[in-house]
């Protein structure tokens, strides 16, 4: 699939990974995607949605924070449910505060699982490996139908925001609804843009 990305498809795996990076995250979530495809200020996903990176990025910090070694892993999943805790007004910051207080430093983070030695851990050993959720590979793989859908051999950016839109859930969902964006809007505003592009 991926010999499929143009190099600016390939620049936004890339940079959602240094995104996840920056915000010292474990995982590469759909948020993180956002981010990259908003790199561009005046690319077509920054144009169809009126977003900006830093916009963003301060929304995905105030959801849920960055993950340090002493901090809780933070899925899609995770994201929403401390949306929906936060919307009936429970901030789980703060109940995580409290719980370290009473109980100690790191109380809430569970055990490491032990090493898999294999193949697969040598070529990672030692390396910065960050995971993609299930959901953004999820995402990724509706690029692709998306790319066939409009008859296309190749996946822009268009169409990895395209293959979001299209997967309709996750933490960039949430941000985007939160700030107003008109789905079928920008939709409509992709699908030309990576018409034109094609043609």
């Amino acid at each position: 699939m991926f010999e499929r990305f143009t190099a600016e498809a390939r620049a936004v795996v890339t940079n959602a990974q240094i995104e996840a990076r920056s915000l010292h995250h474990d995982h590469i979530g759909t948020e993180h995607v956002l981010l990259a495809l908003l790199t561009d200020p005046a690319g077509p996903v920054a144009r169809s949605t009126g977003l900006d990176a830093d916009t963003v990025r301060a929304d995905i910090l105030q959801r849920i924070g960055g993950h340090t070694q002493d901090g809780p892993v933070v899925s899609d999943a995770d994201a929403e449910d401390a949306a929906a805790l936060k919307a009936i007004g429970i901030d789980l910051a703060a109940v995580r505060e409290a719980i370290e207080a009473n109980f100690g430093a790191g109380a809430l983070r569970l055990p490491r699982p032990a090493k898999k030695r294999g193949l697969f851990s040598k070529i990672y050993a030692g390396s910065n490996h960050i995971p993609f959720t299930n959901r953004n590979k999820k995402v990724l793989e509706l690029s692709l139908r998306e790319a066939l859908r409009l008859k296309q051999k190749f996946i822009a950016p268009e169409h990895i925001m395209l293959g979001l839109l299209r997967e309709g859930h996750g933490l960039a969902m949430l941000i985007m609804a939160d700030r107003g964006v008109d789905f079928d809007r920008v939709r409509a505003d992709l699908e030309r843009s990576v018409g034109a592009t094609a043609a």
